[in-house]
């Protein structure tokens, strides 16, 4: 899809209602349920974060999705594909400036060339301990990507029309920070595995997406 048309119907993303957890339940681990029910009490004193949905034009015009390859640590979150975004800070005004900032850090992209459309549903990971807030954001013009070094190992390009093709819906077996071996449903993205909060964000956004469409 030509970034042009894209740019023009995505405004209306604005007036339509969030699908909600029921969009993130849908490529959410069995387990993941359980422990989600469980947390529940200690969201009062979960960290805070926001990341960005940002779609953008490549250079011959079609719109893309900026997806980050982490780097490996020890940590959770470790080799994972997830959203440029971060830690929320004293100093930010807001959980939006957090997902601008944490995005011109990651990957480069100026706060002022990001036009930020919508707010997402909120997601509790209750492995780190964070509740995430997701904004759906556009920049205009091709960005001019510098990658944040310590953090990003590598940028993830995606189509939207292979955001969109129900093809990429998949199930893996895998080991997770609070289960082993366990068969989980995922998103195969430029030959990458997706799943967990970041699959579980991206279930919404497919949905507000093909309800723009079906429009």
């Amino acid at each position: 899809m030509t970034f042009s048309i894209f740019n023009k119907q995505i405004v209306k993303i604005t007036k339509l209602d969030l699908p909600g957890e029921a969009s993130h339940y849908k490529m959410a681990p069995i387990e993941r349920l359980k422990e989600l029910t469980k947390q529940s009490l200690k969201k009062n004193k979960a960290k805070r974060a926001s990341v960005m949905v940002l779609f953008y034009p490549n250079k011959a015009g079609e719109t893309h999705l900026a997806l980050i390859l982490r780097k490996t640590y020890k940590g959770v979150h470790s080799a994972q594909v997830g959203f440029p975004g971060g830690r929320q800070e004293v100093s930010d005004l807001s959980s939006r400036h957090t997902a601008l900032r944490e995005t011109q850090e990651e990957i480069g992209v100026l706060q002022e060339d990001i036009r930020v459309l919508k707010k997402l549903t909120k997601i509790y990971i209750p492995p780190s301990n964070f509740f995430v807030e997701p904004f759906i954001g556009i920049c205009e013009k091709t960005p001019q990507f510098i990658l944040q070094q310590t953090e990003v190992e590598a940028l993830i390009e995606v189509k939207i029309s292979d955001l969109l093709d129900d093809g990429i819906y998949c199930t893996r077996r895998l080991s997770t920070s609070y289960a082993t071996d366990i068969e989980v449903p995922a998103y195969i993205l430029n030959t990458h595995v997706v799943w967990g909060a970041t699959a579980m964000m991206l279930s919404e956004v497919r949905e507000l997406l093909k309800q723009l469409y079906n429009h």
